[in-house]
C-alpha cells in the first residue's frame, strides 16, 4: 500500500489523472483545469507520473512549445481507484 500511495498519494497526481481520462491535453488546458496547482507543482507532477509510467508525454518541435499529456494502460489502471474515491465521498458526505 506505501508504494502506491507514493505513487498517486497526492491530491494533485489524482486530479491529474482524472482529468487526463478520455483524450490527451496540452499543459495549458491541465492548468486551466485544475487552478489552484501551482505551476511548479504541476511540472514536478507530471515528471513524477511520466517516471512511474502513468502518462505519456510527447513535445512537439514548435514555436510556441507544444507538449501533450495522456494517460498510458498503466495509468488508465487507477482510474477504478479514483471512481471509488469518488463513490464513497458521495454516498458519506
Amino acid at each position: 500500500m506505501r508504494k502506491g500511495m507514493d505513487i498517486i498519494g497526492s491530491r494533485w497526481k489524482l486530479l491529474i489523472i482524472e482529468n487526463l481520462k478520455g483524450e490527451r491535453k496540452r499543459y495549458g488546458e491541465l492548468k486551466r483545469l485544475i487552478p489552484s496547482i501551482s505551476e511548479k507543482m504541476l511540472i514536478q507532477e507530471l515528471k513524477s507520473l511520466v517516471e512511474f509510467g502513468l502518462v505519456e508525454k510527447k513535445s512537439y518541435p514548435e514555436i510556441p512549445p507544444k507538449v501533450e499529456y495522456w494517460l498510458t494502460e498503466k495509468g488508465k489502471e487507477v482510474l477504478p481507484i479514483i471512481q471509488s474515491i469518488i463513490d464513497w465521498s458521495d454516498r458519506n458526505f
